[in-house]
């Protein structure tokens, strides 16, 4: 027999071409190769080799960067016995919490991160297990442990966590303050997530003691407050509304200061203010403050339109449409009081 030879009459049509490369001793049992035949195929100078406790490559020479992924993902419990054919396709996230997650920079680097070190080059791929499990860390495979496993994303046939969940195990082995920085701006700026679900994922991963880990976050806020203004004059150019005045304040005649806005269109007293609040310990503060902004514009005929970042990413049509008929309404409505604009 060699790695050419067809292991049992059984067939492998169910399995991916990577699949029919990298078998577990339990599949290959499955097809009728005993204990003792795997292991004279893996001797030195033979055609298979052992790539990690239970996982074999049925080929000589390195192994590629998806066959490392798929051993990492084989030893640690993925796919579970007999569950090939239940893989969901590309793009399709799993009914039910996978048993292993390619995590950290491994996943950022199938998520297409340019910042991140191609799949080759890594020594290490972070697989994402339920703490109750019983397996260790060897070879290039090192586990992390999570009290709730997230959905997994299938990216080139192999589950994958999320972007916020991948940054804070990536972010929470590495040192370096600029890669840490490239990595959280770059998931920003070309749309994988938002701010606020990486600070979320930042501060349950108790990330944010770390001094260069809150130099970075703070860059993030202030690139992801920037991306989400310049998808609101986006909005507002192209879906033809009216210019508004940008970025100003509000001050009652010789009163106090009712508040910042990003824009805010006086004749119809529309407002619309960004929610670009970071999950911090004093969240429920912040949005107390805004609360009582709004309520105290909306007492004095001015209606305020609440946006978040997110929204203007995935609906920026049904956003100028809610700002449209926001402004239409105005006619029908008592004038609002006057307040004085000033530029913020």
């Amino acid at each position: 027999m060699n790695h050419n030879t067809p292991l049992s009459p059984r067939p492998l049509s169910h399995l991916t071409d990577v699949q029919q490369r990298v078998l577990s001793a339990n599949q290959l049992r499955a097809h009728g190769v005993s204990a003792a035949r795997t292991a004279a195929q893996c001797r030195p100078g033979g055609p298979w080799q052992q790539l990690l406790p239970g996982v074999y490559v049925l080929h000589p020479g390195p192994a590629t960067s998806e066959e490392r992924l798929h051993a990492a993902l084989m030893y640690s419990g993925w796919p579970a016995a007999g569950r090939a054919k239940a893989i969901p396709a590309q793009g399709q996230a799993h009914t039910e919490a996978p048993q292993a997650i390619v995590t950290g920079l491994a996943a950022l680097a199938l998520h297409g991160f340019s910042s991140a070190p191609p799949l080759l080059s890594l020594d290490r791929i972070d697989i994402l297990v339920p703490r109750s499990r019983r397996l260790r860390s060897t070879g290039c495979v090192q586990l992390v442990r999570a009290h709730a496993m997230p959905c997994a994303e299938m990216i080139t046939g192999v589950p994958v966590a999320p972007v916020p969940r991948a940054l804070a195990d990536a972010v929470a082995v590495l040192g370096d303050a600029q890669a840490v920085r490239r990595l959280l701006t770059e998931a920003v700026r070309r749309g994988h997530t938002e701010p606020s679900a990486i600070v979320r994922e930042l501060t349950q991963a108790r990330l944010l003691t770390r001094a260069h880990v809150v130099d970075a976050v703070d860059a993030l806020l202030a690139e992801g407050r920037s991306i989400a203004e310049e998808r609101l004059y986006t909005m507002v150019r192209g879906f033809g509304l009216p210019d508004p005045l940008w970025n100003v304040d509000l001050r009652l005649p010789g009163g106090p200061h009712l508040g910042g806005l990003d824009a805010y269109w006086p004749e119809q007293a529309v407002a619309v203010e960004l929610d670009t609040r970071a999950p911090r310990q004093d969240d429920d503060a912040m949005w107390s403050e805004y609360l009582r902004k709004r309520e105290a514009l909306e007492r004095l005929g001015i209606t305020v339109v609440h946006i978040t970042p997110k929204k203007l990413r995935e609906s920026l049509e049904q956003q100028a449409a809610v700002v449209r008929t926001a402004l239409m309404a105005s006619t029908d409505r008592e004038p609002a009081a006057y307040v004085v604009v000033l530029p913020r």
